[in-house]
């Protein structure tokens, strides 16, 4: 597993030297470049919306783990057992308020009390919220992960769309037979196939190195506003044309239900959580309002995940994060001096949290790669960078489960 502190952004002395300061003490890995193919003309033909850029950035996450390799052991957090494969996500964990939601191309992004949608407001904080705080460098400050695409290559990708033919899906681990869902092909083609157009832009683009993240996610809008499925692929390689996808896992959400992946399994996030709904997207960040808890990282996690994560890829410790921790900026955090952009996120940990999803960098915060951040970013960055660890409570939503 690598662990890549993302370069600055290439843009005022501010964002690079925050930047800098927020990679101290950390390895950096060197970033592959290199522009995506123009595919307008294969997105037309699926009936894709690119909205996000086809370039996008490699980011901090250290991504999917095999479940023996990379852990340590597990730890001893709750004697609680979890729920069955595809129960509802509210019977497993204590729930906040249901929000307004959130909408991407006419499909909602889950149910209003779903865990990603929810209000926390009023949840109470963890009994051992002090000690597994200090175990997350509460000093750090949060970095956004996220930036343009045209110089610098930064966050997560996203498209839309429906009518792709389905693809046949090679998958290149062990867990990627036994942990993707399946979605027999037609004829013999095998018991994976999705639908997900092979323009849809990769993460870090075609020039990405082949053992970086590469996430794809896609959102098929067939069944909108209220059943759309989203696709997502975890170190997807160049698609061939003619070809099919090559990938080392995949995960199919439904986006109408709370159902969880089945206990134990990964997905395109070590915590075996869906990536898209954690994004913080440009356009909400200019329309002035996110509904939903934004997904982050952290570089010691435990062996242990609490609902709605369904996989830990950590090592013993019984103080360590679990995947799935949620936690609350203090409401009490001042929001007097802050951008009107940072104060659209800031405000959105407030009410919404923060949902720990993958092993990476530690604070860093998740979002999707836009031309459009290159006119704010200084002001993110600035605003989440006087934002430490320290700030965050940590809530009580549910029993660690050991892996």
């Amino acid at each position: 597993m690598s662990n890549r502190c993302s370069r600055p952004h290439a843009l005022s002395l501010l964002a690079v030297l925050v930047s800098i300061a927020g990679c101290a003490g950390e390895l950096e890995a060197p970033m592959d470049g290199g522009a995506h193919a123009d595919a307008a003309g294969a997105d037309a033909a699926a009936g894709m919306d690119t909205g996000t850029p086809p370039d996008a950035a490699p980011s901090v996450d250290t991504g999917v783990p095999t479940d023996a390799s990379e852990a340590d052991g597990a730890t001893t957090e709750d004697a609680a057992t979890g729920t069955d494969a595809g129960t509802d996500a509210a019977v497993a964990m204590d729930a906040g308020a249901p929000g307004p939601g959130t909408t991407i191309a006419g499909c909602r992004i889950y149910p209003l009390d779903n865990a990603w949608n929810q209000d926390v407001r009023t949840l109470s904080h963890h009994p051992r919220e002090a000690a597994i705080r200090a175990m997350m460098n509460p000093t750090r400050a949060l970095h956004p992960d996220w930036g343009n695409r045209s110089v610098d290559h930064y966050g997560i990708p996203w498209s839309t769309g429906t009518g792709a033919p389905p693809l046949v899906m090679e998958w290149t681990t062990s867990y990627g037979a036994t942990e993707s869902d399946p979605l027999a092909c037609t004829g013999s083609g095998g018991a994976f196939c999705y639908p997900i157009p092979m323009s849809a832009p990769i993460e870090g683009g075609s020039g990405a190195g082949t053992g970086d993240d590469r996430h794809v996610l896609y959102i098929d809008t067939a069944g909108a506003p209220d059943d759309c499925t989203l696709y997502e692929l975890y170190n997807a390689q160049n698609f061939v044309p003619g070809g099919h996808w090559v990938a080392s896992n995949g995960a199919i959400f439904h986006l109408g239900s709370n159902a969880l992946r089945p206990e134990g399994w990964t997905s395109a996030d070590a915590a075996g959580l869906p990536v898209l709904p954690g994004l913080v997207r440009v356009d909400e960040v200019l329309a002035g309002e996110i509904t939903h808890a934004i997904r982050f990282t952290m570089q010691r996690t435990a062996q242990s995940y609490v609902h709605p994560a369904t996989h830990a890829a950590g090592r013993t410790g019984t103080d360590l994060p679990p995947m799935g921790l949620r936690l609350r900026l203090r409401a009490d955090y001042p929001l007097t001096g802050l951008t009107a952009s940072g104060r659209v996120i800031v405000v959105a940990m407030q009410r919404y949290g923060l949902l720990l999803a993958d092993n990476g960098s530690d604070w860093y915060v998740t979002g999707d790669s836009d031309d459009r951040w290159d006119a704010i970013i200084d002001d993110v960055i600035g605003d989440l960078g006087a934002i430490h660890g320290s700030d965050f409570e940590i809530l009580d939503t549910g029993a660690f489960l050991p892996m």
